[in-house]
């Protein structure tokens, strides 16, 4: 299988190079990351200024690497439409693996949900990863990459509903010490909303987000939840936002008649 591979942590984070070591042994793994960290980028992408693109000596198994200046949805977005060869596009595109977890409402921030978010939207498979620990050991990353391999031999003839992804959090434990898989879905806030407000030594007011760990439960199927319970979480998001249940209700507020009669 061809595996397009790309994150917002950069190209030489631990948890790019850990997947790509890994997912190499079975399959072709192609390359494309921001060159520098663009955490919590969100789905944004280059409008207004070039997109360098620059190709790295192959390393980590690897087929091809590349860096770009870009945000994380502009490496899948670049690297499909206008880096990879016909015969290099993808089977499978994974975002990760991410230094942090990415759970709850966060995903809405998160450069790693958006990155596979924007392979979905071109119509590929697509998975954002993460190890849900703040730890960096390499053992960790390691971990998790074995079990991404592990996963997709499971998944394997899984189809991908069209405009959606897979996004998986995985405990800082090892293998052997994981509770198990959860089905889950997209829990709530994983941290209050809260600035400290500061003086620099200028004199000038700021503000420093320290916002801190909500620790009441969520409900049992929750992604919150599951990592609490030591399970890796597993849930199908997509990013058709349309509420198709409130149209009609809608429909008859605004529309009752011609829609003019009240403009």
């Amino acid at each position: 299988m061809k595996i397009l591979l790309s994150n917002d942590d950069g190209v030489m984070a631990e948890g790019i190079k850990a997947l790509t070591l890994e997912l190499s042994k079975e399959h072709e793994v192609y390359v494309v990351a921001p060159d520098r960290e663009r955490s919590a980028a969100g789905h944004s992408l280059t409008l207004h200024t070039p997109i360098r693109v620059e190709e790295l000596e192959s390393k980590f198994g690897a087929k091809r690497i590349w860096i770009t200046s870009g945000t994380p949805g502009d490496c899948v977005k670049i690297g499909i439409n206008a880096i990879l060869s016909e015969d290099e596009k993808p089977d499978l595109i994974i975002s990760g693996i991410n230094h942090g977890p990415n759970l709850g409402s966060d995903i809405l921030y998160s450069g790693t949900v958006s990155c596979a978010m924007e392979g979905a939207m071109m119509g590929y498979p697509a998975i954002a990863v993460s190890l849900a620990s703040m730890t960096s050991e390499p053992e960790l990353f390691k971990n998790v990459a074995v079990f991404m391999s592990k996963f997709l031999h499971k998944v394997k003839d899984f189809n991908f509903p069209p405009k959606s992804i897979l996004n998986i959090n995985v405990p800082g434990l090892m293998l052997e010490e994981l509770a198990g898989i959860a089905i889950t879905r997209l829990g709530g806030k994983m941290f209050t909303d809260e600035y400290d407000k500061r003086v620099d030594p200028r004199g000038k007011v700021y503000y420093w987000m320290a916002g801190e760990l909500i620790k009441q439960c969520e409900n049992d199927d929750s992604d919150l939840n599951a990592l609490r319970w030591n399970k890796v979480s597993v849930t199908p998001i997509t990013f058709e936002m349309t509420l198709s249940s409130v149209m009609p209700e809608l429909e008859k507020a605004l529309c009752k008649e011609d829609i003019s009669n009240w403009l």
